[in-house]
Order: structure tokens, then sequence, then C-alpha cells
């Protein structure tokens, strides 16, 4: 599901990481004062292109939300919601999805307000999905949705029922779990996607049952790992990353995930960054030889 690491040459001299990461405990505040939040739909990316038909913000995009008039913060989430589904399913038939169509079946009397609409919902697709809204021609007022993602293996076990990868989702997960220090509760877990529109008891056009998703067939696969935690009451579990998730992809690389979304520098999470770091140390050195079973 993952792409597997490419063949890491060795780090460079201790003297480089020590300068990185030996500083007897000193560590910088990320800009913007992000801890170890994985990324939410409510901060865009800074160096991403703007979604099109959007208004340029001027200004660094980790900025609040634009004003979208007088409706209610519930009325606006239902809105982008129901316009992230409206382009999901209109991009399985991979024909260029006209304004007229937006602003007929989805947007209605919120008109006044689409570019906001529209920039909402563009973030949300990339954060999540990992598909980029563009404009097919200037002026056009026609969009496709672009992968941006990098390519994933062509398995129907870890795709959706409808054949969408879930790799987002589950980028999402691993960055959540790595940066509350390689473990997080299952409370935890379904507190961050609510605000990214996924609910535990909810059917979601994409993910199908996201709770089966992520309790079992990220399990089942060996993404991840899924434990009760003992004389917690009520009930709660635990995720932490499986096996095959070490084997596709690093902490390196996941870090990088969390800090492009958050239009940050890995180095910006200190503690993450000299974690990831010895990681791709340990995978640089050779691994010892299983020895023949003897005859």
């Amino acid at each position: 599901m993952l792409q597997k690491p490419r063949v890491r040459g060795r780090p460079g001299p201790p003297t480089e990481r020590e300068r990185e990461c030996g500083r007897g405990g000193e560590s910088r505040t990320p800009r913007g004062g992000a801890t170890d939040e994985v990324p939410s739909t409510s901060r865009a990316a800074g160096g991403s292109q703007e979604a099109p038909g959007t208004r340029s913000p001027g200004a660094r995009s980790s900025q609040a939300a634009p004003a979208v008039g007088p409706r209610s913060q519930k009325q606006l989430e239902l809105k982008v919601a129901e316009l992230v589904q409206f382009l999901l399913i209109k991009d399985q038939k991979k024909i260029p999805i006209k304004r007229n169509d937006i602003l007929k079946h989805v947007i209605g009397d919120y008109k006044d307000i689409f570019p906001d609409l529209l920039k909402l919902a563009a973030q949300r697709l990339e954060y999540v999905f990992g598909y980029k809204l563009v404009e097919l021609e200037p002026k056009s007022n026609t969009y496709i949705l672009i992968n941006t993602l990098e390519p994933v293996e062509e398995d129907a076990e870890v795709r959706g029922d409808q054949g969408t990868p879930t790799t987002g989702l589950l980028m999402i997960v691993l960055g959540l779990i790595f940066m509350k220090g390689n473990t997080v509760k299952e409370t935890e877990v379904w507190e961050f996607l609510r605000r990214l529109g996924v609910y535990p008891t909810k059917k979601h056009l994409i993910f199908g049952d996201p709770k089966k998703l992520i309790t079992e067939d990220f399990v089942r696969q060996r993404y991840l790992e899924y434990r009760r935690i003992p004389h917690t009451d009520p009930v709660d579990y635990e995720l932490q990353w499986g096996p095959r998730t070490n084997l596709e992809t690093s902490k390196m690389k996941v870090l990088k995930f969390v800090a492009k979304v958050h239009n940050q520098d890995p180095k910006d999470w200190p503690a993450q960054y000299c974690e990831a770091l010895a990681d791709e140390a340990a995978r640089a050195r050779p691994q010892p030889s299983v020895p023949a079973p003897s005859s």
C-alpha cells in the first residue's frame, strides 16, 4: 500500500547528527506554535497551489479559514462535506467537473461564498484523500482531481470498495501515532478524524466503514497493531505501527508528510526528528545474515 523506501546510503558523520540532535535537551518551538498534532484540514499547506477559483490569501495559509458569511459553522461544515463527496463521485468517471454542475447540484443558495467553499473542499481533498483540485484550463470553469500521493501497490485488498486508495487515511493515522510517541489511544484517533469528517459510527463515501477499516482491515494487513488498554473504564484501545508499516515506509517519511501538511520543516519537531534520524541510521546499517539451517 505504501511505497517501499528506496535504498538509502549511510548517514553523515556523527558530528552532523550531533548538530541536529545532541543539544542536551534543547528544542525549538515549531513555527506557528504547532506541537505534536498531525495535519488538520483547517491548516493549509502554504507551499501548495491555491485551489482554482479562489482568492489569493496574500499571507501564510496557516491563518484562519476565510470568513464565509452569516451561516453557522455546522452549516458550512456540512456544505463542504457535501461538496467533497460530490467531487469524489464525479471524478470516478474521469470526466471534467463543470462549475455550473457544482453550483446547481451542491452550492444552491451558497453561491455568494462559493470560492471559499471550494477552497475548504480543496484542502480536505488534498489532506484527507491525497487529491489536488485543479482547473483543467485557465478560465474554463472545469475541474479535475489529480492524485498527489506516491504510487501505491495495485492491490485490491488495500483499496476501498470503489477502487479509491485509502493511503491518505492510513498516512494520517500513522502520523498521529508517531507524533504522539508511537502509541495513541483509539479515542484520540476518532477525536481527530471527526474534525476531518470521518466518524466511527457513520458509513463514509470513500472508506465505507471507517472503524472496520482502521481497527480490522489495516490491522489484518499488518499496517497497525490494535490492543486493549488494561484497567480502563470505559474500555479503550491503543494503536501502534504494525510490522508491514516499518517495512514499507519510515519515520522520516511520515514526519515529512506531517511537516508538509503543516507547511513546516521536519526539524521543527526536534524529538521526532532525532528519532527519525536514528531510525534512518539503523536502516542503513547492514543487517546480520541469518545462518542457514543445519542439515
